[in-house]
């Protein structure tokens, strides 16, 4: 058996700190959960108990925790889906050559630099002085759309450039309409790349904080709870809840992860039975 150089153990070596800084500040957090009824915000741990989850489901003193999280579900569910049937609609667009299209491509693109404070500021003053309400379901969705949608596009742009148009045209071919073609042809074989898409949208609105802090309004999303507590909360029942909303984005990651699995399978099976000439 051949003998691995020093490099690739170098390289190891290099890549194990890599994952150490990018998950150990999880993984202290997610240990400080676990202190005792006594326990503080930093080490060395003062008992080791579950005291602290429990504390995150009572009545809090400051902040409205579980109101904020399911402010930061719905509105990245709201998102999630906007994000996917505008990335298809603007994938389909794109397909042919448009006037003014480059000019539109680079404008989708340009959001993305922008500063993200300057975008809540912005929609924040557009929604504020033309007499709308300021608020998480209205600006902070916009907010968030002009953050996600750029992703969204780009991943559409991408595979409707390999995307093969013999199979739109087998189906024409055999009676189907337009409606139809992309229903039961198109939508079943980029079904992978839409889910791709969904986590992003998803995930990006879940956890955005700039976009959305001076669209809120008076209510706070999950982010915005979370950064409130560290001014004021002084107990390790805020790494108890950085702690469960940690897990909860791993089971929204398996969630889309086994979704995605499950369509690449009936995409392969759709290719090949469109093959056989099924």
């Amino acid at each position: 058996m051949e003998r691995r150089s020093w490099s690739f153990y170098a390289l190891a070596a290099f890549f194990a700190l890599f994952l150490l800084f990018l998950y150990g500040p999880t993984i202290t957090i997610a240990i400080l959960s676990f202190q005792g009824p006594e326990g503080g915000l930093t080490f060395p741990m003062r008992g080791v108990s579950l005291h602290w989850f429990r504390d995150l489901f009572e009545q809090q003193a400051v902040g409205d925790i579980w109101g904020a999280f399911r402010r930061s579900l719905v509105l990245g569910l709201m998102v999630m889906v906007a994000t996917v049937v505008i990335s298809v609609m603007g994938g389909l667009a794109f397909r042919k050559r448009f006037t003014g299209s480059g000019l539109v491509f680079y404008l989708i693109i340009t959001s993305l630099v922008i500063p993200s404070i300057l975008v809540s500021l912005g929609v924040g003053l557009i929604f504020s002085q033309s007499g709308l309400t300021v608020h998480w379901a209205t600006s902070g969705f916009g907010a968030q759309l002009t953050w996600t949608l750029p992703f969204g596009l780009l991943i559409m742009f991408a595979i409707f450039n390999r995307f093969n148009p013999a199979y739109e045209e087998a189906a024409r071919d055999q009676g189907a309409t337009a409606w139809q073609t992309l229903w039961h042809v198109v939508i079943p074989i980029i079904a992978p790349s839409l889910i791709g898409v969904a986590l992003f949208g998803f995930t990006l609105s879940y956890d955005e904080f700039a976009r959305t802090l001076l669209t809120a309004g008076s209510y706070n999303t999950l982010p915005l709870e979370i950064y409130g507590m560290t001014t004021n909360v002084t107990t390790p029942v805020i790494f108890a809840l950085g702690t469960l909303t940690t897990l909860f984005s791993f089971l929204v990651i398996g969630i889309f992860v086994l979704a995605l699995a499950i369509a690449a399978k009936r995409r392969a099976k759709l290719l090949s039975d469109a093959g056989k000439g099924v």
